[in-house]
């Protein structure tokens, strides 16, 4: 477990004197990095209640940090984080030890007013917040650039729902001591608190930007490297942040350039242009391992990717097409093609950390062409065009995927089109067409209701987005979170699992994702379990020669 106070206290002794860290004529020596990554953001933001995706993820574990941390070296189990320790009051009441001495990048110090900032309605919930309304909140994905002032956009208010569909109050007890209190019992509190969107910000940063835009892009936080520039589609620039409690920061600036395409990215890194490159396609890790001067580092990560169905869309309105749409597709040959077997088709939208939770047995829908004809000819559908809605290689081997994927269903007798998208607006846009579209799924802890309820439920996105509802699941959704018997939470999930992907397809899963990282083989440096990318002082080090 990392130590409780990551402090290092560093200067140079001179006939028994300390010096300050940085003395008159010091020079900084610590290096700077470049990293390509096929992007920063989707929201061209960074606030965590906003930019909740793959690629945000990796850039946020710079900036931002919660209350309670997630183990980046190990399996990703909570440690403490911005808080040395919290502990159960009762069935609804989490309370919170903060650290002493925390320093926000505006070099104020972290207090309770600033968690309880946080977490209120000028960040977060917006004024009209509900913790008793199972109302959907209806959302559309952010129109950039176009938020009038402090206005909290229409989709951070939904995001802060999905994630605390009950949360009634957070007090300060005193100066470093905060008291969580839910409307319901919620065995999983301590888990939303921790999860990436729950970032602590500075209340006196926020209140100064002039407008929500100017705070989405520069945010004031505590994590070791703070916001210099970000240039939405093209890069983000870090430094580092001097005052930070867990140490000083080995890298002085991080330079995320956004490069969409792989052969450019790796071409840059062979070329010495970049430290790092992210998203490598399984097909040229060999090629780079074979290079002495670079190593790949990567693997398996908490997120499954999956197809989403509109089924508010007339060729999808009868379950049995997208039925026969699950049927369809042989996710091994996928696996095996695409991915080298890197990764692996998963038992449905589940992951074995869930622990008591996980359902044994279950299984993705078979590969079953006959099964996808019979399903057709029940549901009378003739070949009708549906529209397949697919980004540019946002995934690793997104593209390559969809034509496989398309394939595969022409065979099978479904006339199902790609229709490539610039962005998630377009891919989002509820103009009467959309049908199908790319999406992935990532449990940001332990439990379904971070992944199942959150993304699928009344409050997740598929949902807020208008493409998909069932009142069974509904019901079930606002029951899992009440009940704290585990033997009948996962007889609810398990009944989630037969709506969702058996009876009324929300979505198919295709396989767990997997992210692959390629760096100088001269810098120390380890990947972790997820698309955070982790640069603190115990994970990097770098001794260039000189």
């Amino acid at each position: 477990m990392r130590p409780v106070d990551r402090r290092r206290f560093i200067g140079l002794t001179v006939g028994g004197l300390v010096l300050p860290r940085f003395a008159i004529g010091q020079s900084d020596t610590r290096p700077t990095i470049n990293i390509a990554v096929q992007q920063v953001a989707t929201s061209a933001s960074l606030e965590v209640v906003r930019e909740r995706s793959n690629v945000g993820e990796r850039v946020q574990q710079s900036i931002f940090e919660t209350l309670i941390d997630r183990n980046l070296k190990s399996k990703l189990e909570p440690i403490p984080g911005l808080a040395e320790s919290w502990k159960r009051i009762d069935e609804r009441t989490v309370e919170f030890a903060l650290r002493k001495g925390v320093k926000f990048h505006n070099g104020e110090e972290m207090t309770a007013d600033d968690v309880v900032f946080t977490f209120g309605p000028e960040r977060m919930f917006g004024y009209d917040y509900d913790s008793g309304s199972n109302k959907t909140l209806f959302t559309t994905v952010l129109a950039r650039d176009s938020i009038e002032g402090k206005k909290l956009p229409a989709e951070v208010v939904g995001i802060a729902k999905r994630t605390f569909p009950s949360l009634e109050q957070v007090v300060a007890v005193d100066k470093y001591t905060v008291r969580f209190v839910n409307r319901v019992p919620d065995v999983t509190l301590e888990a939303r608190i921790g999860s990436s969107g729950c970032s602590i910000i500075s209340k006196r940063g926020f209140m100064e930007a002039k407008t929500w835009i100017d705070w989405a892009r520069k945010p004031i936080a505590t994590g070791p490297y703070k916001v210099r520039e970000l240039k939405p589609d093209e890069s983000l620039i870090l430094d580092a942040h001097d005052e930070y409690w867990g140490g000083k920061p080995p890298i002085k600036t991080i330079r995320f350039v956004v490069v969409p395409e792989v052969s450019s990215r790796i071409n840059g890194l062979l070329s010495g242009q970049y430290e790092f490159i992210c998203d490598v396609p399984p097909d040229q890790i060999g090629a780079l391992a074979q290079n002495a001067k670079f190593e790949v580092q990567g693997g398996l990560i908490t997120n499954h990717r999956i197809l989403v169905f509109d089924k508010n869309h007339p060729r999808l309105a009868d379950p049995r097409i997208r039925q026969a749409i699950t049927h369809s597709i042989d996710r091994q040959a996928i696996v095996d093609s695409l991915w080298a077997g890197k990764t692996r088709v998963p038992p449905g939208l589940q992951w074995e950390f869930y622990g008591p939770m996980f359902v044994e047995g279950w299984t993705v829908p078979e590969y079953d062409p006959k099964k996808t004809q019979a399903l057709l000819k029940e549901a009378g559908y003739k070949g009708e065009p549906i529209p397949f809605r697919v980004l540019n290689n946002y995934y690793t081997n997104q593209t390559a995927t969809a034509q496989i994927e398309v394939e595969m269903w022409r065979a099978a007798g479904l006339n199902i089109q790609i229709e490539m998208r610039e962005n998630w607006q377009q891919i989002f846009e509820n103009d009467g067409k959309r049908a199908m579209r790319d999406w992935s799924n990532s449990a940001p802890f332990s439990d379904p209701m971070s992944s199942m309820v959150g993304q699928h439920g009344p409050q997740g996105q598929q949902q807020q987005a208008k493409e998909w509802t069932n009142a069974e699941m509904n019901k079930l959704c606002e029951t899992l979170e009440v009940e704290t018997d585990m033997a009948k939470r996962r007889a609810m999930f398990k009944r989630m699992l037969e709506i969702c992907e058996r009876e009324d397809p929300a979505y198919t899963v295709l396989h767990q994702n997997a992210t692959f990282t390629a760096k100088r083989k001269d810098i120390q440096w380890q990947s972790a379990p997820a698309f955070a990318m982790d640069f603190r002082a115990d994970n990097f080090r770098w001794d260039r020669k000189t």
